[in-house]
Formats: C-alpha cells, structure tokens, sequence
C-alpha cells in the first residue's frame, strides 16, 4: 500500500494539513497570544501579516537554493522548519523572536507545500495529475477549516502554547514518515537561477500569475471580512454563526477536489472560466439579495466552492507550461498567492471602514472579473505562439 503513488499523495496532503495549520491556527487565538506576550490585538495581527510575506518572498529564494536537493530532502528541509519553528515559538520570549519564529514557520510550510505539489505532478500517472495537485491543495485547505476551531478550542481550556508544541512532536513523527514512504528521487538537473526566473518573462507565465494575483485578491477580501459581512447583512447566533463557517470551510474542501477532477474531465481553461465566472456571480448575488439565512448560507457555500476550484487548476496549468521549472513556478505562484490575500485584506480594510460592507463583494468580484480578462489574454497569446509555430 505504502509503495503506491496514492498513497504518497494522501500522506503528503495530511503533513500539508500540519504545516498549514503552523498558519492558520494563530487566527483563532490572536487574543491569548496577545495578553500573554503583553501587546495588543491589533499589534499581534502584525504574526499573521509577516507570516504571509516571509511565505511570498522567501519560499521562492529557499526553493532556489535547495535546487541541487531531492525533493525527499526538501520536505525533510521544510519540516526542520516546522518543528524549529514551533519550538522557538513556545521557547523563546518576547514579542521580536515571536515574530522571527513565525518567519521560520512559514518558510517551512511554504517550501513544503510547493515540493509537495511538485511531488504530485511527478509521481501521479498521466490523466490524473491535476487530481493529484487538488489532493495537496485540500489538504492545506483543510487546515483553514480546522487551524481556527481547534485553536480556540484548546486555548479555551489549556495554553496556547500546547498547540505548537504538538505541531513540533507531530512534525517529528511527519519527518519519520517522510523517511519510510517517499522515495529518494533524482535531483532534477540544476538550472540557472536567471533561466529559472526566465520563465517570468514568458507573457502566458505572467499572465496566469496575474490572474492568480487576481483571483486571490477578490478572496482575501471578501473572506477576511466574511463574519462582520454575515453579522450585517444576515445577523444570526454564535452558533449558527460558527456552524456556517464550518461549513464554508468544509466547501473549500470540496472545491480544491473539484478543481482537480474537472480539470482532468473537462480541461484546465473550462474549469478555470466555470469556476471563476461562478466566483464573481455569487460575490454579486451575496451583495444585492443576501438576507434571508438559507440563501446567505447558499450562497457562501457555492462561493466556497467555486472560489477553491481556481487554485489547483492554476497551478497545474503553469506547471505544465513550464515543466522543467515546477519547483520555482509553484513557488512563485504562492507568492502571487500569499500577496494577493495580504492585498485583498488591505483592500478590504479601507472598504469596511469607508463603504458599506456589500462593498467588499462589489469589489471582490471587480477583482475576479479582472482576473477572466487576463486569463482570456493568457489564452490568445496562446493560440498565437501556436499558430506561429505552425507557419514556421
């Protein structure tokens, strides 16, 4: 069983719900960790922002200057990370080595997740590659699902702490199986840094950035406001509340698995403009008719899902323009990733304090729309250097 290319691929997924939750888990306990380190709430918000941008920019360098290592030895490199990390959280005091172990966390968890996507085009058989990148791709979603519940659960009733310190035995047993299941791959052939970084002067690399530039943008800005949005619009109890970012959450799930398997029935560029046509009209829909429970449940449900179907697919689609490249490609598209939601977030910010809340959905979907546009010029410039190819 251990032996079979699955279930490699579950295996990674599963570590990739550890690493993510290194992320995603300091939401929901941003309080504690304030009184405890002594700073506000808003200055402990600084973790989440620096996180994100150690994740853009460093993964990429990281990636780069581990080319000559085989990608079992990378995903042992990024759980090191992981578990330094966490223990330096625990371990160390004050405010400043915080912020520096949440650098390490995400260099960690960045590093990981591009290897193991990278992994799962590699290992995965033809037709079913794109599935096997959706199956990495739901398993870091669904630490977003369970990092904030199972934060504030534990720190509800234990320290804080306890949750990083069982990151850290968790990642050692993650570093032992690593060891026993995935093999040791050839180290693909080193390429120059400047023809790695060529490939973003490829217009259909760039493009296909900028449209998940995009696409995350309209994201993060609807999803980091999404319970002030649920509290106006649809006002409803803590419970029904909690249950319907649950299921939410559970719709990302379902739509990072969709992405892959629609991808592989249907072709990346279907997929790509069913799913982000469906994000953009249901964004519309939630700021002029969302109201009634049902129907603002409905809709944050088909959001989620259609939301989630772009990103897998995207990958896929760049990875297969620039095969040779897959570790820096995927790398550089959770850069475009991680800026679009840190973007979309500031964007975001200033709509909820100077418009209505429906905004942050008017704009989000703006953001979308924009996205179709370059995807749609990704496209032509397509169909141009093949009808070029075929003349030469």
């Amino acid at each position: 069983m251990k032996n079979s290319w699955k279930f490699k691929i579950y295996l990674l997924a599963l570590i990739s719900l550890l690493v993510g939750t290194s992320e995603f888990v300091l939401v929901g306990i941003l309080d504690k960790v304030a009184a405890d380190v002594g700073i506000t709430v808003s200055a402990a918000g600084q973790l989440v922002t620096i996180f994100a941008l150690a994740n853009a920019i460093g993964t990429p360098l990281i990636i780069l200057a581990t080319s000559k290592l085989n990608q079992r030895q990378q995903l042992l490199l990024a759980l090191i990370f992981t578990v330094v990390g966490s223990l330096m959280t625990v371990l160390l005091p004050g405010f400043t080595l915080l912020m520096i172990s949440r650098i390490v966390l995400a260099l960690g968890m960045g590093v990981f997740i591009v290897t193991a996507s990278s992994f799962a085009v590699k290992v995965a058989p033809p037709g079913h590659q794109a599935s096997a990148l959706a199956t990495i791709a739901m398993g870091f979603s669904a630490s977003l699902v369970l990092g904030v519940p199972i934060g504030r659960f534990i720190s509800a009733s234990y320290d804080w702490k306890i949750i990083f310190w069982a990151i850290a035995f968790l990642g050692l047993l993650a570093i032992f199986a690593i060891v026993k299941v995935i093999p040791v791959t050839e180290a693909e052939t080193p390429i120059p840094l400047t023809k790695q970084l060529g490939i973003l002067k490829n217009p259909k690399v760039t493009a296909l950035f900028l449209v998940t530039f995009f696409v995350f943008i309209g994201y993060g800005i609807f999803y980091t406001y999404v319970t002030p949005f649920i509290n106006e619009v649809s006002p409803m109890s803590n419970t029904a509340l909690s249950l319907t970012l649950l299921g939410f959450g559970l719709a990302t799930l379902v739509g990072s698995r969709l992405g892959g398997f629609m991808s592989d029935c249907l072709g990346i560029n279907a997929t790509l403009f069913l799913g982000m046509a469906i994000n953009a009209l249901a964004l519309i829909l939630l700021a002029t008719i969302a109201g009634a429970h049902v129907l603002t449940v409905l809709l944050l449900l088909i959001w989620g899902t259609a939301a989630w179907t772009s990103g897998p697919t995207l990958q896929y689609n760049l990875v297969k323009i620039a095969p040779k490249s897959s570790g820096i490609i995927l790398s550089l598209s959770s850069s475009f990733i991680q800026l679009g939601m840190a973007s979309g977030a500031g964007i975001g910010g200033i709509a909820t304090s100077q418009l209505e809340i429906q905004s942050i959905a008017w704009i989000g979907a703006a953001a979308i729309f924009i996205g179709i546009v370059m995807l749609i010029m990704s496209l032509k410039l397509s169909l141009f250097t093949r009808t070029q190819s075929v003349r030469q």
